[in-house]
């Protein structure tokens, strides 16, 4: 049994590859200060614990002996976990993106024993295959090549280096008429029909296979719709919504959503489950909840809940980051199943129950069958001479009984590091979730998930920890941990009334102003005290997760009106403004950004709540759909909030409109007030 100086790591990803015969280091001053005293050249190979890829590398390649010889001769060799480490994952993607046009994970890149890439890739087969040379190829012509034409390659990294600098100063973003005309009405028009222009209008989604949530795009047609009542983007994003609630995307026995679809039909999945997309889908079917009081996204709510909740909630409060794609070694097995076990399960029930979901003998998906549903279910219904209300309750039975049957199978593997970030997204998916549902114990989750963080994250004095496993809190936290947080507690705030969440997001806000602002205006990834990255390196777009800079730009927005902040509130309209092309020409990589802008066009609606027994109106009126809206309430007449001064307070709730702190006539009557709002 072979073991490295992963064994010392706390992410499972790196604990994976702790036994390989290869000579793994984590990222840190030992390996680097290694590759400089030996002159060697470092391979740097990115993953994480959930990707199905990385397993399969691992198995060929890194757990040969012979292959890992190579490496170990050639190479010092550094292991990153992508989540722990999202800094040297943005920075080496990019530069492997820039060398081959595309990219992916496992991330192999090579890097001068200074840390600047000058080669890289994907996924290595063991031998010749797939148009990839195998890696072992891959490794010898590097190390040939770094020994016979060291300085040719300390060029190229030089170059590449250069590249990854000038691409952080987005000048083919950057609107270059610096003009507020874009702030008109016809702005959130043409936003809306360039994602429709990219809209899958049989299956939902967008563009082709691969697909993936687009929760962003799903959001802004929801608001969209809202303020125009343009019936075109209702439609795509309620199809979205529908395409994905009935597909193998989504767990239909136990609740919770892969991460993408391998397939335009949302039928076959890439079954990891990762937190962050679960968060960010609880939170736009929250949204969708409240604009249609449809019950099918109130019930997937509250499915994905207890998913999350059974599967990847700490007993103290966190939330774990994944479940794997694979069991047994094999990706779905988990998840998947054979006619002959539903039958041997449901018995009598099993006929009826195959039909809905297209089980079949055969298969739908590699000999063996995803659950999806493709039938109309009124017409299923019809045909099959019951009512809805039957089929709800039995195909809730019948799940039950496959649920407790799958508990029973060997469960894929559980990525347990606690990412601040990830968690503050499941905070204000939570607060969502409480808002469009008047779910209690969904904003007491919210409240105890805030508790843990701050109580193990927090760094104090604004600063905070990336990661937690083991007791024990590590790396600083990055621009999109912080955005995250200081959302979280604006959404804390919305749903409880307390204004000690607001102060807490302001002074996190402080702090990244001190430690992530660049002179542009827009901010940094990593904090000015980071010295072991060869660029800091500024993400404007929207992955899988929201982009930091977009998230903060709100922020600044919600809390500069808050708290009177001319500062903030010139800083979030110039960054707006300068990302204002971009996202108009651009909008499914730019969601978030679409959504700061269209609100900056429509405008903010201040709410103000006073009263005794506040928190009994605060639930009503969060349940209806008011976007782009700053809600404060209390039930002290001291106040310092701009919003909240002079506001007399009364046994009855008084309920106040207002726009840029001039409020309407305040109402006692809350039904009128929610006519008025």
């Amino acid at each position: 049994m072979f073991t490295n100086k992963l064994i010392h790591e706390t992410s499972p990803y790196l604990l994976q590859h702790a036994h390989n015969p290869v000579n793994w280091y984590a990222w840190g001053n030992e390996a680097l200060d290694l590759a400089k005293q030996l002159n060697k050249p470092i391979l740097v190979s990115i993953g994480y614990a959930a990707c199905h890829w990385c397993h399969v590398m691992e198995k060929e390649s890194f757990e040969n002996e012979a292959t890992a010889a190579i490496m170990n001769e050639h190479f010092v060799n550094i292991k990153i976990d992508r989540e722990e480490r999202p800094d040297l994952d943005h920075i080496y993607m990019d530069a492997v993106q820039a060398i081959t046009g595309s990219g992916g994970w496992p991330l192999n890149v090579f890097l001068t024993p200074d840390s600047k890439p000058f080669f890289g890739g994907t996924y290595f087969p063991p031998v010749k295959a797939y148009n990839r040379n195998s890696w072992t190829d891959v490794l010898l012509n590097i190390s040939k090549a770094y020994t016979e034409r060291q300085d040719e390659i300390e060029q190229q990294a030089q170059n590449l280096t250069q590249h990854l600098l000038k691409s952080n100063l987005f000048g083919s973003l950057a609107n270059k008429s610096n003009s507020t005309s874009i702030f008109d009405e016809s702005t959130n028009n043409a936003i809306a029909q360039n994602i429709l222009k990219q809209a899958d209008t049989v299956w939902g989604g967008f563009g082709n296979a691969p697909k993936f949530p687009s929760t962003f795009s799903i959001q802004f047609l929801l608001r969209h719709y809202h303020f125009t009542k343009d019936e075109a983007a209702l439609k795509q994003a309620l199809l979205c919504l529908d395409k994905m609630i009935d597909g193998g995307i989504y767990d239909q026995i136990g609740g919770g959503f892969a991460r993408y679809s391998t397939d335009a039909q949302w039928q076959a999945p890439h079954f990891e489950k990762m937190l962050y997309d679960n968060a960010l889908l609880v939170g736009v079917l929250s949204e969708a909840f409240q604009l249609t009081k449809i019950k099918k996204y109130e019930q997937t709510i509250h499915e994905t809940l207890a998913f999350l909740e059974r599967e990847l909630m700490d007993v103290n409060g966190g939330f774990y980051s994944a479940l794997d794609a694979d069991s047994e070694g094999v990706e779905g097995k988990f998840y998947t199943w054979s006619k002959q076990e539903i039958e041997q399960i449901l018995g009598e029930n099993a006929t009826l129950y195959c039909k809905f979901y297209s089980i079949t003998n055969e298969g739908n998906w590699e000999h063996t069958n995803i659950l999806w549903v493709t039938v109309n279910r009124d017409l299923f219904c019809k045909e099959n001479n019951i009512d809805s209300q039957y089929l709800q309750q039995f195909i809730h039975t019948c799940n039950n009984q496959l649920l407790s049957y799958r508990a029973t199978r060997i469960r894929p593997a559980l990525d347990d590091k606690i990412l601040l970030g990830w968690n503050t997204l499941m905070i204000t998916a939570y607060c969502k979730a409480a808002a469009a549902t008047a779910n209690t114990t969904y904003s007491a989750t919210a409240i105890n998930t805030m508790n843990f963080l701050e109580t193990n994250l927090d760094a104090n004095n604004g600063a905070w920890y990336h990661t937690y496993k083991n007791n024990q809190a590590k790396i600083p936290a990055f621009l999109d941990d912080y955005a995250y947080t200081i959302q979280a507690y604006i959404h804390l705030q919305e749903i409880t009334g307390k204004s000690n969440y607001l102060e807490k997001a302001a002074k996190v806000m402080d702090y990244v102003i001190e430690h992530f602002v660049d002179t542009d205006g827009l901010f940094f990834y990593t904090n000015n005290a980071q010295t072991d990255v060869i660029v800091r390196k500024k993400e404007v777009y929207d992955g899988a997760t929201p982009s930091g800079n977009a998230v903060i730009t709100a922020c600044l927005k919600y809390l500069g009106a808050i708290f009177n902040n001319q500062k903030w509130i010139d800083q979030a309209e110039k960054n707006i403004l300068f990302m204002a092309d971009a996202l108009v020409k651009y909008p499914i990589s730019f969601g978030i950004w679409a959504s700061i802008l269209q609100e900056k066009i429509v405008g903010t609606k201040e709410i103000v709540v006073t009263g005794l027994n506040f928190t009994q109106s605060l639930s009503v009126i969060n349940q209806a759909y008011t976007p782009n809206k700053l809600l404060q309430s209390t039930n002290v007449e001291k106040n310092n909030f701009p919003l909240l001064l002079n506001k007399v307070i009364k046994a009855e709730n008084t309920f106040y409109l207002c726009k840029n702190y001039s409020c309407l006539e305040p109402t006692n009557n809350l039904n009128e007030f929610l006519a008025i709002m």
